[in-house]
């Protein structure tokens, strides 16, 4: 359980920090850098920056649970 807690720890963390990276911000992001001319069509894209907010909040609504879960674990062994 704890390895599994773990493991899923890590990788959302991961995870998180890319997707983190790559919005767009006021100075384009780490995503101006993927592509270059093809960011420039995607950036008026209002779908492509929806999806990647839906996924970033998943992500962080995982690593929340397995931060709840290692913690629990950890106050109840």
């Amino acid at each position: 359980m704890t390895i599994a807690l773990s493991i899923g720890l890590i990788i959302t963390s991961v995870l998180l920090i890319v997707l983190v990276l790559l919005h767009r911000a006021k100075g384009g992001g780490l995503s101006s850098l993927f592509g270059g001319g093809v960011q420039s069509s995607l950036s008026g894209s209002s779908v492509v920056e929806k999806n990647l907010d839906r996924i970033t909040i998943f992500t962080g609504l995982l690593w929340l649970i397995f931060i709840i879960g290692y913690g629990l674990k950890i106050k109840y062994s």
